[in-house]
């Protein structure tokens, strides 16, 4: 093999193994998470229950508040968002793109109920997870911005209707809040919950012309 093939080769080899590393240091900081709760855990009791030096953990996350993001954004922002995203490539349709929202916060908090459910129940007064759930907002908010624009550049939007307020409501309507309020507390299924707030998300948002537009194409 070539001098260059085997630094090629060397260097996947270190690829993989740098990234098994992070995942038993992210599965074990989530097992100790749910147990014993986020503030009661140090860098060193997750470097111990992973089979790594703490010094390692340190090189790959910098903090447990790292570690911490690095497991909320592969939970939250992970295959199933990646998919609904995916839904969204191609939609040129302002009003489409605004009810298909419902189905990216759905996918967002599905997948948080089902990774991270468990230890948020532990760590719900956490400090670190108030922190971390702050940049998630900010991110989201951010994330939406671009499908309020669009309807406000075709002209689709409720009349009266401010493009900051619209924003404001539509990270609103699709916050963790109302999922829990709905689903855990109300027993809604993630269907009956997307359809709902497709549907609200349009009445709230979408002038009543292009809305009814929308809902006969859904027929």
């Amino acid at each position: 093999m070539a001098a260059s093939g085997k630094r090629r080769y060397a260097s996947a080899l270190r690829s993989r193994s740098a990234e098994a590393t992070k995942t038993r240091v992210l599965d074990a900081a989530k097992e100790l998470f749910t147990n014993q709760g986020i503030d009661g855990v140090t860098i060193a009791r997750i470097a111990e229950t992973a089979g790594v030096a703490a010094a390692t953990v340190y090189a790959l996350f910098k903090s447990k508040e790292g570690i911490l993001r690095a497991l909320m954004r592969a939970s939250l922002f992970g295959q199933k968002f990646q998919d609904a995203l995916a839904l969204l490539e191609g939609v040129t349709d302002p009003v489409s793109l605004i009810a298909l929202t419902a189905h990216v916060a759905r996918a967002i908090y599905e997948s948080e109920s089902a990774e991270l459910g468990l230890f948020r129940g532990v760590s719900a007064f956490s400090p670190a997870l108030r922190k971390m759930e702050q940049e998630f907002e900010t991110t989201r908010f951010e994330m939406q911005e671009k499908r309020v624009d669009h309807l406000f550049a075709k002209a689709k939007q409720r009349e009266g209707l401010r493009l900051d307020e619209a924003r404001r409501i539509l990270w609103m309507y699709t916050s963790r809040e109302i999922y829990r309020m709905l689903v855990h507390e109300g027993g809604w299924t993630p269907d009956r919950y997307q359809q709902w707030l497709s549907e609200t998300l349009v009445r709230a948002l979408v002038d009543d012309a292009a809305g009814r537009e929308w809902a006969s194409s859904r027929d």
